[in-house]
């Protein structure tokens, strides 16, 4: 195992063959806490604030860049053509599985000496979380599964408009990432919000100053575009599960958060109104306490 410094905050760890770069928070005496980004959204998504006040209820919080995004290993494996994929004019072939990222994250955890952890993932990274608890079920002493899906196809589709936006080309220039992301968090609230606007401009700015990867959000979107369906290993799930969703999610119904409670025996369900498909500052209160008193009990 190698860690190399790379800046006050930032570290980065040798974990499943990858360099995944990682920042801790609270003290590393306190029972694990293990944060999953989503689809091409870099570990400052879990916003330093919101890491702290999980960290201040008594947990070693540990927020990390997936594969492909940020300071951690970028793929060296073209992309696939979206567009011709979803034309039906080739088959989707992913450079990497959800399965892959979910061996990162246990990667991770090694390198760290964490030796079982609270898991909580939001959107891809619920996905990530839920394979983490199916296939390393030793390893995770709850799951908190936040506005992602069972990776059913029967389930309702994201809204048109949101979709577009998701598919579109990727912005190349700092300046249109920006705009793009400031877009998005509006699509993804599904109401306009100057405070979050806000938030969401901090954020893009600090991810591009990060480094961008455009070529590791596609290879990143096949990965959850390829995976099969979970239900039925989720159904052997013996992990204290809590699973959190918007009743007004515009990209993952809140049908796919209903359903993926359903699959899991005993999981609680905790749905949020103006929640969105994002994790809005107004609602980190009720986050804080619901997944600290999850991993509490």
């Amino acid at each position: 195992m190698s860690m190399t410094r790379i800046d006050p905050e930032e570290q980065l760890a040798d974990a499943n063959g990858l360099s995944l770069c990682y920042q801790t928070f609270g003290a590393p005496t306190d029972p694990a806490l293990v944060l999953v980004m989503g689809l091409g959204a870099q570990m400052v998504w879990w916003e330093v604030e919101l890491c702290e006040r999980l960290a201040a209820r008594g947990y070693w919080v540990v927020r990390f860049d997936n594969r492909d995004i940020g300071k951690s290993s970028y793929i060296s494996a073209p992309p696939p053509d979206l567009a011709r994929v979803f034309a039906g004019l080739e088959p989707l072939k992913a450079p990497y599985s959800l399965d892959d990222m979910a061996a990162d994250t246990v990667g991770l955890m090694d390198a760290l000496g964490i030796a079982k952890a609270h898991v909580v993932g939001a959107s891809m990274g619920g996905m990530i979380a839920q394979l983490v608890a199916i296939q390393h079920p030793e390893r995770v002493l709850t799951l908190t599964s936040i506005m992602s899906n069972t990776g059913e196809r029967n389930l309702p589709p994201p809204k048109p408009e949101v979709w577009a936006a998701m598919i579109a080309p990727p912005p190349l220039t700092v300046e249109a990432y920006v705009a793009a992301n400031i877009r998005m968090a509006e699509l993804l609230r599904g109401y306009a919000d100057a405070a979050e606007d806000a938030d969401a401009r901090t954020r893009a700015t600090r991810a591009a100053a990060r480094g961008l990867n455009p070529p590791g959000g596609i290879r990143q979107m096949a990965a959850v575009g390829a995976a099969p369906s979970r239900t039925e290993a989720l159904a052997k799930l013996k992990t204290p599960t809590l699973v959190i969703h918007g009743v007004d999610d515009p990209l993952v119904s809140v049908e796919a958060g209903k359903a993926t409670a359903r699959a899991i025996p005993g999981a609680k369900l905790l749905l949020l109104d103006r929640m969105g498909h994002t994790l809005p500052r107004a609602l980190w209160p009720q986050l804080v306490d619901a997944i600290a008193e999850h991993a509490r009990a």
